[in-house]
């Protein structure tokens, strides 16, 4: 049975903030973060994931509850490793 937050191919949560971010530039966003223009850069790339304590900044500064963020990291990542080949791994058999 899939997730009710399950979704085909999510957006990266860089997409997302980039969007929140209007026409604040990436310098001026990442002072107001407390973090180097080079992390936010890397989020907003897709090429580095939110934190719990991103999570919680961005929460902060944008009005968002911080598991909108999180969550949609969780997401991300999980749509993402879906698409790798795994190995089949059995269901154990434990006792209740």
């Amino acid at each position: 049975m899939a997730a009710i937050s399950e979704m085909h191919n999510p957006p990266h949560p860089g997409a997302v903030l980039r969007e929140y971010m209007g026409d604040m530039d990436v310098t001026g966003m990442a002072r107001h973060l407390h973090i180097s223009r080079v992390t936010l850069s890397r989020i907003l790339n897709g090429s580095a994931g939110i934190s719990a304590e991103m999570s919680l900044r961005l929460g902060d500064a944008l009005g968002t509850h911080p598991s909108f963020w999180y969550d949609m990291q969780a997401s991300y990542d999980i749509w993402q490793a879906k698409q790798k080949k795994r190995p089949r791994i059995r269901r154990l058999d434990v006792a209740a």
